[in-house]
């Protein structure tokens, strides 16, 4: 089985011997053109016309009335989280099944995140695992959430859709409606993705991006909040730009900002790449629909979609039967120069988190054993 996925893996890629990475950025567009322009235009930094454009692109891509340009996806989350309140003492509801990023954001605020399961088939937070932990380990009284265990204020609930599968996100923000909770939405990988037609990143009171390196839409770095609130847009426009108050020439700052803004060069690259973004989703489904039918009839599980969603699938993503069938495929595979990857190390297993609040994690645990990432890049063509 793994000579056979090796050589479709390299006849899809044109590729008879090179090494084929696991998904690596694509520039066939406008991108040398808008990053040659904003040179010459010397707006390279936070303030130019490609950062406006781009927050006008997301927002026309997720239907969200606020888009905010930001460094990064971290930085998106950090900010977000921030701007609801979450600090020191606080505790912020995510899935241990999630790259690092997602607990640093929730750390930074000062707050500390809990752990809890996701679903074996859309591997993102588990309503069911979320609905147990607000009833059975926590007291709800005066609008407030508190763990009963550590004492501390549950603040938000922070679901991630894992590797862009959407998850049950529409049960999630259920549950946190009846908590008073507010649910932001981890969308860094799944932009281009859909439950019911509405664009992840829109169910919750806030979502954020990222457009990494190794994202469906690259920029190198750089990340956006979006939100339909206004009140929240507004401030996290203004926060994210140092909290500077607009004057001609007097620096005055009316709160604590931060220095979190995309820079025009990266929103020039960025906006590139969105004009690509349908071309992009339609490769990777192509790709994805080869892999399904690979896998249809081997002992390995090909990771779907979930019924009335739309996955942009961003990592294509299989699970063996156990470990060792796992290991012997990515020594294989990554010895013969096709990049695959193991699934990230649950996060209350690394050492600034083992002392957080976790539930079994049953789930978390099975995928994580046994889960594998194969190459989901877009093809390049050549166009300069």
């Amino acid at each position: 089985m793994i000579k056979s996925f090796l050589d479709l893996v390299r006849v899809h890629y044109n590729s008879a011997d090179e090494f084929i990475p696991l998904h690596a950025p694509v520039f066939r567009g406008n991108e040398i053109n808008y990053v040659t322009e904003t040179i010459k235009s010397t707006f390279v930094s936070s303030v130019g016309a490609y950062v406006d454009q781009f927050e006008v692109m997301m927002k026309s891509i997720t239907g969200a009335k606020y888009a905010i340009a930001t460094v990064n996806g971290t930085a998106a989350l950090h900010i977000a989280l921030h701007s609801l309140g979450v600090s020191s003492g606080d505790e912020v509801i995510t899935q241990a099944l999630s790259f690092v990023a997602t607990a640093n954001a929730i750390r930074y605020t000062g707050a500390d995140p809990v752990f809890l399961d996701v679903d074996l088939d859309s591997m993102s937070l588990s309503p069911v695992a979320l609905l147990a932990f607000l009833e059975s380990e926590c007291e709800f009284k005066d609008q407030i959430v508190t763990n009963k265990r550590t004492g501390k204020r549950i603040k938000a609930i922070v679901p991630m859709h894992t590797f862009g599968n959407p998850g049950r996100i529409e049960e999630i923000c259920k549950i946190a409606e009846k908590f008073r909770l507010d649910v932001v939405e981890d969308s860094a990988e799944s932009l281009g993705s859909y439950v019911n037609g509405k664009h992840t990143g829109s169910f919750g009171r806030l979502g954020v991006f990222s457009f990494n390196g190794n994202k469906t839409v690259t920029c190198g770095g750089g990340g956006a909040v979006v939100t339909d609130d206004e009140s929240l847009g507004k401030r996290l426009k203004h926060i994210t730009t140092t909290a500077k108050v607009p004057h001609p020439w007097e620096y005055s700052h009316d709160e604590l900002g931060f220095n979190y803004r995309m820079p025009n060069l990266n929103a020039a690259l960025a906006c590139a790449q969105l004009e690509q973004l349908d071309d992009f989703l339609k490769e990777k489904r192509e790709l994805s629909l080869k892999y399904i039918q690979f896998f249809e009839n081997t002992m390995v599980t090909f990771k779907k979609e979930l019924k009335n969603s739309v996955s942009n699938y961003w990592l294509n993503t299989i699970e063996f039967q156990s470990k060792s069938d796992r290991d012997k495929f990515l020594a294989e595979t990554n010895g013969a120069k096709v990049m695959t990857r193991p699934s990230w190390n649950p996060l209350n297993t690394l050492p600034m988190y083992q002392n957080c609040f976790s539930d079994s994690l049953k789930n978390t645990n099975h995928i994580a054993d046994r889960l594998v990432n194969i190459p989901s890049g877009v093809k390049w063509k050549e166009s300069y």
